[in-house]
């Protein structure tokens, strides 16, 4: 499979309605938050299909940087601010460009994880997104050559088993950190949303 603008463009609108079908399970593993990550999310990427199905795009940047700002504009909370960012901020690694390859979303991965990392001021192993965004970050750089399909399918393992480790963490950031020790066994809400893009990234090379 060819990932060009057109391709792109539908396999964001896959992710976007993946997520959107997990909106209960994303605001039940809010529980010891305010129950709403998956509300939040309902609303970005709702947004993300309104903005996407309108609109043509002439190249990877654009289209990835649209994602972005459509999340950003709709979501309030630090979550959609924090995923808006990654998707608009990586996309300055895609501009002009017509095909996305293992380098090129390995560039956008890198650029979308410092964006995080500089406006939330978390680190890895705080339990939040990062520790399921910075193993697919370091997965896809270590394979840079292979199929974009293949790196898909490594960045989905390594987000998942990312986010599964934060239920051995105690919060140490934002508001969960003040639950402490009652934050072990539960996996980060962000965590999770970020598992779930990448799998249905790796599920749309499939379909």
């Amino acid at each position: 499979m060819i990932f060009d603008v057109a391709t792109c463009k539908n396999m964001l609108l896959f992710v976007a309605n993946g997520i959107l079908s997990n909106v209960d399970m994303l605001n039940e593993a809010d529980k010891l938050g305010d129950s709403d990550h998956g509300s939040g999310m309902e609303v970005g990427f709702t947004a993300v299909v309104k903005k996407l199905s309108a609109q043509e795009f002439t190249d990877l940047g654009s289209l990835f940087k649209s994602c972005g700002m459509a999340i950003m504009m709709s979501s309030g909370g630090a979550s959609g601010a924090i995923f808006g960012t990654f998707f608009k901020d990586g996309a300055k690694a895609l501009e002009n460009l017509q095909q996305l390859d293992s380098t090129s979303f390995s560039e956008f991965l890198k650029l979308g994880l410092a964006s995080v990392m500089k406006r939330g001021k978390a680190n890895y192993g705080d339990k939040t997104m990062l520790d399921a965004l910075k193993p697919a970050v370091d997965i896809t750089a270590a394979n840079i050559g292979l199929s974009i399909g293949q790196i898909f399918k490594l960045c989905a393992q390594a987000a998942k088993e990312g986010s599964e480790a934060t239920k051995n963490m105690v919060a140490s950031f934002g508001r969960m950190k003040n639950l402490g020790e009652r934050t072990l066994g539960y996996a980060d809400p962000g965590s999770i949303t970020v598992a779930l893009i990448f799998s249905y990234m790796s599920e749309f090379t499939q379909t």
